[in-house]
Parts: structure tokens; C-alpha cells; sequence
């Protein structure tokens, strides 16, 4: 009970741009090219699995970093899930265009970036107060993540061996996994989006009540 008292009288502050976790999602960010070149470039697989494998394992890290080390930011907030999206579409893309992930699965992982990504918008546009990311998404984010590198891996794993087969059968249940958590997490954002509406349009309302409070009749302000 104190704990959380103390929370409340001190929430976290808000570092602004150049923080640790912020590094960590821009080093992120321009790391996709470098994994395009090395799959389609320099055909490079083993370092393009190795590469996008590592970029999925340190998803959690910027947000360790934020909540144990007072480097939480309203920025960072946008940023990492922005990261974990542009990241995962364009892993997807690439094994899509490579052959490596069968269609049915980089469709389905589209299907639900594209219908969220265009939620976020209109949510935005509406005035919604802005929406956390939910553990359960990031869980399959990083599922999905791990599944992506996978795929590529085990082209280059010799056929009929036991190590191709226990590396399908890993692969099938980070896919399956990380897209059962999507989409769950999708549908939980249906109630969140709706309260972030209100939160917003409540917000909006106050901003004008106060606005209008600080004018006359006349529409002149009283200072």
C-alpha cells in the first residue's frame, strides 16, 4: 500500500530524448538496412539470421533499462513500439519476398500491423489519449521475432537431420504462440481504445472550459 502511495505522490520523470533506452531503439532502427543488404546484398544468410535474431532478443532491453534506471520517457514511449513495428513488417517483407515464411503466416502478421497501425491513427486523429503497450503484445512481438530468424535458419540447415526438425518444431511454436498473443492483445486494445476517447475528448473538454473561462462575453480576454 505505501509502495504504491509513493508511486502515485512521485511518478516517474519523464528524461526527454537523449536517454539510454532511446539509443537503444534508434540503433534499432538503422539496423534494418544493414540486415536487408546482408539477406539480399551480400546473401549473407547465417549473418542476417544472427543479426535480426539479436535485434529481436534485445526488444526488452530498452524497457528494462527505462523502469529500472529512471529512464523512462514520453518519447521513448512512441519510440519503442515503433521500432518493434517497423522492425517486425520489414522482417516479415523480406522473407516473404526471400520465400522463407510461408505467405499464410507474413499475411496474417500484416494483416493485424496494418489494422493497428491504421487504429493508432485514427484514434490519434480523434483526440484519443494515447495508449501503453500491453506486455501480452510485446510478448508476441518477441515470439514472432525469434520465429522470423527461424525461418531463414533452417535453410541452412541440412534436410532430414534431427537439427532441422527440432529447429521447425521451435519455429512452429514461437509463430503460433506469437500470433495468438497478437491478436489477443489486439482485441484487448478495443476496450483500451475506447477509454483513451474518452480520456481525450474529457481532456479536451477541460482545455476549453478553461480557455473559455479566462475570456469575457465579448471574447476578449479578462487580463
Amino acid at each position: 500500500m505505501a509502495s504504491s502511495e509513493t508511486a502515485a505522490l512521485n511518478p516517474p520523470r519523464d528524461r526527454g530524448l537523449w536517454t539510454v533506452p532511446n539509443a537503444i531503439s534508434a540503433v534499432r532502427l538503422l539496423c534494418v538496412p544493414w540486415f536487408l543488404w546482408l539477406l539480399f546484398g551480400a546473401e549473407r544468410r547465417v549473418a542476417a539470421v544472427v543479426l535480426l535474431a539479436a535485434l529481436g532478443a534485445s526488444d526488452w532491453v530498452d524497457g528494462y533499462i527505462a523502469r529500472h534506471f529512471d529512464q523512462g520517457s514520453e518519447i521513448g514511449k512512441v519510440l519503442d513500439p515503433t521500432a518493434d513495428r517497423i522492425l517486425l513488417v520489414a522482417g516479415v517483407v523480406a522473407l516473404l519476398v526471400d520465400g522463407s515464411v510461408p505467405v499464410w503466416v507474413g499475411g496474417i502478421i500484416l494483416a493485424r500491423e496494418v489494422a493497428i497501425s491504421v487504429a493508432a491513427v485514427l484514434l490519434a486523429a480523434a483526440g484519443a489519449a494515447r495508449i501503453d503497450v500491453q506486455w501480452v503484445g510485446k510478448a508476441g512481438t518477441l515470439a514472432l521475432m525469434f520465429a522470423l530468424p527461424s525461418f531463414l535458419l533452417v535453410d541452412t540447415v541440412s534436410s532430414g537431420s534431427w537439427g532441422r526438425t527440432l529447429l521447425l518444431v521451435a519455429t512452429w511454436i514461437f509463430t503460433l504462440g506469437g500470433l495468438v498473443l497478437s491478436y489477443i492483445a489486439a482485441a484487448g486494445y478495443v476496450p483500451l481504445a475506447r477509454e483513451a476517447l474518452r480520456e481525450g475528448r474529457a481532456a479536451r473538454r477541460r482545455r476549453d472550459h478553461y480557455g473559455d473561462g479566462d475570456r469575457d462575453g465579448d471574447g476578449r480576454s479578462k487580463a
